[in-house]
């Protein structure tokens, strides 16, 4: 069938695939990738998953466990020497794509959710951090382990907004005498 888009063959499959990559902040499983991808309409599922196990055989992408992938050394240092060969209309629409997926992956990388068996409760971690380093970290005690991973996903959907609340509560009674 043919495909209408600026991207044919393996190569510009290829070169697309370390492009997305080397603009992501952390490893991305296979359909994230492919959705990121598919910003031209060249690119087929057949050919972007042919050409990803070439990447990977290769050594110029790495398959983690999970099956998320992630740019080696080689691959950044050969698709950035080579990304300029990519339509400049094509690389416009994939750094569209892709800048909302890298800023979820960084926030996801800054925010810590754990929790450990201790006895018959659970101990949780809650951590916020930048680049600078941890910004507030909280250990609680949850009864259970469904208490412990619903304290997990309440601080990980408004992490920003509750380590606000926290700061505001102890500096709104630093006032006090």
């Amino acid at each position: 069938m043919e495909r209408f888009g600026f991207i044919h063959g393996e190569l510009d499959t290829k070169l697309l695939i370390l492009f997305v990559l080397r603009r992501l902040p952390r490893p991305v499983d296979m359909n994230t990738l492919a959705e990121l991808c598919f910003c031209d309409g060249g690119v087929g599922w057949f050919e972007y998953s042919d050409c990803l196990a070439a990447l990977v055989d290769n050594g110029h992408i790495e398959k983690l466990p999970g099956g998320r992938y992630l740019i080696t050394e080689k691959g950044s240092r050969n698709g950035e020497t080579v990304e300029s060969s990519l339509p400049y209309s094509v690389r416009k629409k994939a750094e569209k794509l892709i800048r909302p997926v890298a800023e979820q992956m960084r926030r996801d990388a800054m925010i810590v959710t754990e929790h450990v068996p201790q006895g018959e409760a659970f101990m949780v971690t809650l951590a916020l951090s930048d680049e600078q380093g941890t910004i507030l970290k909280v250990e609680l005690r949850a009864a259970s382990e469904a208490e412990a991973v619903q304290l997990e996903q309440r601080f990980r959907r408004q992490a920003e907004l509750n380590t606000g609340r926290i700061v505001n509560l102890l500096m709104d009674g630093a006032t006090e005498k």
